[in-house]
């Protein structure tokens, strides 16, 4: 997922830059000066796997794995797609994370104070292994937007945010999810910073295939690691 030895180089031109004026707290934590590379070792390429050998049977399942005293309260989707490579390879053994907000638009964070309710039967995250098609599934509830302090009336897109895991844990890429037709979209400076072209591969498709009758609508992201196509990078 990173750039290795080992791997082509990341096409840098479908990430957004490190600092971007419109998503304020970039200049605060972003890289001015050109990083330096250090060659990877071969243990930091090769291992050790994180948790890949230990997902629960409820772990990719969020309408199910916080549950208290009943169901969470929201619409019910199925997200899934396939992990491949530049070359359209599928890539099997891929540990998926994933954490959300609420359908109220909160996370279960204490950083969150956000004015919406908490949901005791959501805990908001989940975790699964690509099978050996590269392929992923979660069934959870769709996530509310939420404001944030960029500007005055800043509010962030429905959204996900997905983390894969590779060989090891420096081959990782933390990306986001969006919704298709989501009107927040252009008014996001986080979304907005990825360059044009690219940005729009971290729209989900919805899938009428993948939508379970009478359960749950199916949306279908898939996830590109290298090359021309990669999806890009968001914290």
């Amino acid at each position: 997922v990173m750039r290795s030895g080992a791997f082509k180089p990341r096409d840098w031109a479908s990430h957004p830059p490190y600092v971007y004026s419109e998503y304020r707290s970039t200049s605060l934590r972003g890289p001015t000066k050109p990083l330096i590379p250090i060659k990877q070792s071969l243990s930091e390429i090769t291992g050790p796997l994180y948790g890949q050998d230990s997902i629960g049977l409820l772990d990719g399942d969020l309408t199910k794995n916080g549950r208290k005293n009943g169901e969470p309260l929201g619409e019910r989707i199925i997200v899934s797609g396939r992990v491949l490579d530049e070359a359209g390879r599928p890539q099997p053994g891929m540990l998926i994370e994933i954490w959300q907000a609420n359908a109220a638009g909160r996370y279960v964070h204490k950083a969150d104070q956000h004015d919406a309710p908490l949901d005791p039967n959501f805990f908001g995250g989940g975790r699964c292994v690509t099978d050996a098609a590269g392929r992923y599934r979660f069934c959870t509830v769709k996530p509310g937007a939420y404001p944030w302090g960029n500007h005055r009336n800043a509010w962030r897109p429905n959204h996900i945010h997905f983390s894969l895991f590779g060989p090891s844990l420096l081959t990782r890429l933390v990306t986001q999810m969006y919704f298709p037709g989501d009107p927040l979209l252009e008014f996001d400076p986080v979304y907005r910073g990825v360059p044009a072209g690219a940005r729009e591969r971290l729209v989900a498709n919805f899938s009428i295939d993948v939508t379970e009758p009478g359960f749950a609508l199916g949306y279908v992201f898939d996830i590109v690691l290298r090359g021309r196509n990669e999806t890009p990078v968001e914290g």
